[in-house]
C-alpha cells in the first residue's frame, strides 16, 4: 500500500466498485469486488495499527534505554528488544 495514499481517494475507489459491483450480474465478479471493497475498506485501520505499533515500541525503546543509563550507540540493540516484547505482548 501506498504510505501517502489519500483517504479521498480511498474513498472514492470504494464507491466506484460499490457502483460497479451493483450493475453486475457475474457472482464471480461482485464476489471479487466485494472482497476488494473490503480490503480498501482494511488499509487505514491498518496503517493506524502500524503507526501505533511503532510508537509503542519507540516509547518501550526509550524505557529500556533509560533504565540502561542512557548509553550512546545501542539504538538499535534497544529497538530490537523493546519490538520482541511488543511482539510478543501482542501474539504476533
Amino acid at each position: 500500500m501506498d504510505q501517502m495514499e489519500d483517504p479521498q481517494e480511498l474513498e472514492r475507489k470504494i464507491e466506484q466498485a460499490a457502483r460497479i459491483a451493483s450493475r453486475v450480474t457475474d457472482q464471480t465478479t461482485v464476489e471479487r469486488l466485494r472482497a476488494w471493497i473490503e480490503e480498501l475498506r482494511q488499509r487505514p485501520r491498518r496503517r493506524l495499527e502500524g503507526r501505533r505499533t511503532k510508537q509503542a515500541i519507540s516509547a518501550r525503546a526509550r524505557e529500556i534505554w533509560e533504565q540502561n543509563g542512557c548509553p550512546a550507540g545501542r539504538d538499535l540493540e534497544f529497538w530490537l528488544r523493546a519490538e520482541a516484547e511488543i511482539s510478543a505482548r501482542d501474539g504476533e
